[in-house]
């Protein structure tokens, strides 16, 4: 008889395990934040890139004119891809380029920009990361158009030549 309860003890244990995998396959524990626009650009103080100097969000956002936030860093490869694109946005005298170096180093984000140039008009210095957790990013690159201290457009991910044109039309 334990040669019968053996067999049927492992293939029970086996069901189970199967049915707890399962169903945490389904169960999904990826976190998504909510993708807000037209929101208030966030007080904040912050780190000058360049000068060290502490200021606040509202100081650099003036309210008659287009900015686009992009925040990167010298490790991004997607950084690297879009960079050509925000060195094209950089030629229009419409669209202001402020950057956000997240959990970098200056000298590798001084690096990246001797390398491959700069398009930033200014650049908010975020070792830590918690400057890009106040703008509601989750991740490197991403970008926000922003009009009249209000975000209007979210670009998760690297800019393509898609969100090139799009910004264009915004700014005209």
């Amino acid at each position: 008889m334990k040669n019968k309860i053996l067999p049927f003890l492992i293939f029970f244990i086996f069901i189970i395990i199967f049915i707890v995998f399962y169903k945490g396959l389904q169960n999904t524990n990826i976190y998504t934040p909510e993708s807000k626009t037209s929101f208030e650009v966030p007080s904040v103080s912050v780190k000058l890139f360049n000068s060290d100097e502490i200021i606040n969000t509202l100081e650099i956002f003036n309210s008659d004119k287009f900015y686009l936030l992009n925040i990167w860093s010298s490790w991004c490869v997607p950084c690297k891809q879009e960079h050509p694109i925000l060195m094209e946005l950089s030629q229009n005298n419409d669209l202001e380029i402020i950057g956000i170096n997240y959990k970098d180093t200056k000298k590798n984000a001084n690096d990246f920009l001797k390398d491959l140039g700069n398009p930033y008009d200014n650049i908010i210095f975020d070792n830590k990361g918690t400057n890009a957790i106040e703008w509601g990013a989750y991740g490197v690159p991403e970008s926000f158009l922003i009009n009249n201290n209000k975000i209007i457009k979210k670009y998760i991910g690297p800019l393509s030549k898609g969100s090139l044109e799009e910004i264009k039309l915004f700014i005209k």
